[in-house]
């Protein structure tokens, strides 16, 4: 190194003085002044020296070129360490290898994260030790390998900070997610009592089953997500993990379309098992139908293996099987069995859009499209068959209350001792009849509503539309719109009237058979002809002849 290297200056002419940090020491400069006086404080000078650590200056030298301040460089002392701020600003050509032997820098630490996603760069640096240079923080970053996501502005921040600053960051990998099963029901409705417009419960509609229909959706599957990979400080690749297929909990009666819908294949109630869900046309109750199941309202076939509790309600769409007793409740299927029998307490009724069969029918108002069969007695009821009333299994006796059948009652004993009322009535279904006179009316009124819009369109016939504004134009095409559905409406009700006459012709032949005995005080009514039994009647049939009922054979 040379024997006199300058390193550092501080001041000039303009300034007065001009210290010089050099390779041999520390010189000062104090340049002369017309007015005599120094163009600067001692104080600042002590200040500077003070920065660059001299400690050991000669004071009487100092004092001396301050007294005489000819421009002559004085040696006033031999140690010092160039300060930071002073360091960070020298000039590129004032440090040369030479140099960076003389200057004693501080220590550059990079930390690497464990994930290896970041770099935290610190310092350590003592009090005669200089900050290290920006290209010394890169040969480290170099040095530790990390190439990948450096932000300079971060290592200029932590250079004048000097706190411990992150000056890299690499990208984390971003795992895909796992495929995801969206049912379309919530379990947790399921005993929830239905509340209505008041915000009152209902706690006979407890939710217990969960419906559904053809076509409905179950469950959805959201599919899995590839995963995105990241890339470290280092500059190499971490690969992401891809999202878990899940496969779709499709069950009995149950289709897949669109490879993620799970579709119910029929009507019926939600099982859900977990893994698969089923769709079950039947519904399976354990007990009786009261306060702990509510009412029961199922797309499907029902079984109770218990009771049906007064006041409570069953409709299915399918099949009804009762193990007990139907006590005073409402009841509504296709077909409907009830191994007891029915209690009617002069409230409730039973309608089976089919057949149905019980053993017993007490106080009790029954209806069935189809066949009734009871086995052992009906007292006081309101039985009504579609076509036959069968009682001739069991016991098949009928006392009290009115019994009709489109076709044929069949019985054992009809009536009592007591000689009480008791109406039979064939030949006439009374659902049909009641349907008829539906039909009838609504024919009427299609029909009186379409005369009367003949009539209108009658009169606009007459109208020149060209004269009329667009509005009412589109109002009169809408009226001449109207008639189509209402033509089709008369035609559907003239085919069903036309039907059900058919239907009540088959039933001219209605009959009423009884294998025991029939006492007064029964009342028969065939084909509209009436007749009070008189005095018994044994193992015998009566149908209509010639206008009259005649008594035949069983």
């Amino acid at each position: 190194m040379d024997e006199h290297k300058v390193i550092a200056r501080v001041g000039g002419q303009e300034e007065g003085y001009l210290f010089e940090f050099c390779s041999d020491g520390v010189f000062l400069t104090v340049y002369p002044n017309k007015n005599e006086d120094l163009a600067f404080d001692v104080p600042e000078v002590r200040r500077i020296l003070d920065e660059f650590k001299v400690h050991d200056y000669d004071v009487t030298l100092l004092s001396q070129a301050l007294k005489e301040n000819n421009g002559v460089p004085v040696s006033v002392g031999s140690e010092f360490t160039i300060p930071k701020e002073f360091d960070a600003n020298l000039p590129e050509a004032a440090v040369d290898e030479d140099v960076q032997e003389h200057i004693e820098y501080g220590r550059v630490i990079v930390e690497i994260a464990s994930d290896k996603l970041s770099a935290v760069l610190r310092f350590d640096v003592g009090s005669r030790q200089s900050v290290p240079t920006v290209e010394m923080i890169y040969d480290e970053l170099k040095e530790k390998r990390v190439t990948f996501g450096i932000v300079d502005e971060a290592v200029q921040e932590a250079r004048e900070s000097m706190r411990p600053t992150v000056v890299a960051r690499g990208v984390a990998p971003q795992n895909g997610q796992d495929a995801v099963i969206r049912r379309s029901f919530n379990i947790g409705e399921k005993g929830v009592p239905v509340v209505d417009d008041h915000d009152r419960a209902d706690y006979k509609n407890l939710n217990l089953f969960l419906r559904v229909a053809k076509g409905q959706v179950l469950a959805e599957r959201v599919p899995q997500t590839q995963g995105t990979p990241g890339i470290n400080v280092f500059g190499d690749k971490i690969n992401a993990k891809n999202g878990k297929p899940k496969p779709l909990p499709n069950g009995k009666n149950t289709i897949v379309r669109d490879e993620n819908f799970v579709i119910a294949d029929m009507d019926g109630q939600i099982i859900d098992r977990g893994k698969k869900i089923d769709v079950d046309p039947r519904l399976d109750i354990r007990g009786d139908v009261g306060m702990a199941t509510g009412n029961i309202d199922f797309d499907g076939a029902v079984t109770i293996h218990g009771n049906v509790e007064a006041g409570f309600v069953v409709k299915a769409t399918g099949d009804i099987e009762i193990d007990g007793m139907i006590s005073g409740a409402d009841v509504e299927g296709h077909n409907i069995f009830v191994k007891g029998g029915v209690c009617g307490m002069h409230r409730g009724r039973v309608k089976a859009k089919a057949d149905f069969r019980a053993s017993f029918a007490e106080n009790a108002d029954i209806e069935a499209d189809g066949d009734i069969y009871i086995e052992d007695i009906v007292m006081h009821s309101n039985v009504r068959a579609g076509h036959h009333l069968i009682m001739d299994t069991g016991k098949g006796r009928i006392t009290g209350g009115n019994l009709a059948a489109g076709e044929e009652i069949r019985a054992k004993c009809v009536g009592n001792e007591a000689n009480v009322v008791t109406r039979l009535s064939v030949g006439v279904n009374p659902m049909l009849q009641r349907e008829q006179q539906m039909v009838l009316k609504e024919y009427h009124e299609a029909k009186k509503r379409l005369e009367m819009l003949n009539k209108t369109l009658a009169t606009i016939e007459k109208i020149d539309m060209k004269q009329l504004p667009p509005a009412r134009v589109e109002q009169l095409n809408a009226l001449v719109r109207s008639q189509f559905p209402l033509l089709g409406q008369v035609e559907r009700c003239e085919k069903r009237l036309k039907e059900i006459d058919a239907e009540l012709q088959q039933m001219r032949n209605g009959r009423i058979r009884v294998s025991d005995v029939m006492y007064p005080g029964v009342r028969l009514s065939i084909n509209s002809i009436i007749k009070n039994v008189q005095v018994k009647e044994s193992n015998c049939s009566q149908y209509v002849k010639d206008d009259f009922i005649v008594v035949g054979a069983y």
